[in-house]
């Protein structure tokens, strides 16, 4: 009895896509618009292709929602409580009990960068 193999054409490599973009359409611009369009696409998080497309064919560029990770707002709910508890002692001591003057700057200095810090934070996720 023979057996017969069948042999499978399958080059391997990459798959290909459901939808293939191969058709081009040349956008005449100057240098200046050509930059502006290239820092809109990197603001979009696209290529300018991507951004041309979206922009041509929806009108609107929908990007995508930056969320904080749980452990950045941990740590920033953790800064906050610090910085407001050095605040807390820094008042309590000014305001009676007896502390020396380098203390109270470093108090007041270590509460002003803990607060620093906690916009630093929030600004790098907005």
């Amino acid at each position: 009895m023979e057996t017969t193999k069948r042999h499978i054409n399958n080059k391997g490599g990459r798959p290909q896509k459901e939808i293939k973009r191969n058709k081009t359409i040349t956008v005449h611009c100057s240098a200046f618009e050509q930059r502006l369009l290239k820092e809109k696409g990197k603001e979009a998080g696209t290529t300018v292709s991507e951004y041309l497309r979206e922009i041509g064919l929806n009108g609107k560029i929908d990007r995508p929602r930056k969320e904080f990770p749980k452990e950045a707002l941990l740590l920033n709910g953790k800064l906050n409580h610090m910085a407001a508890n050095l605040n807390q002692i820094a008042k309590k001591r000014n305001s009676g009990e007896d502390l020396g003057a380098f203390m109270r700057t470093q108090l007041e200095e270590e509460c002003e960068q803990l607060h620093t810090l906690t916009i630093t934070i929030r600004n790098y996720f907005v």
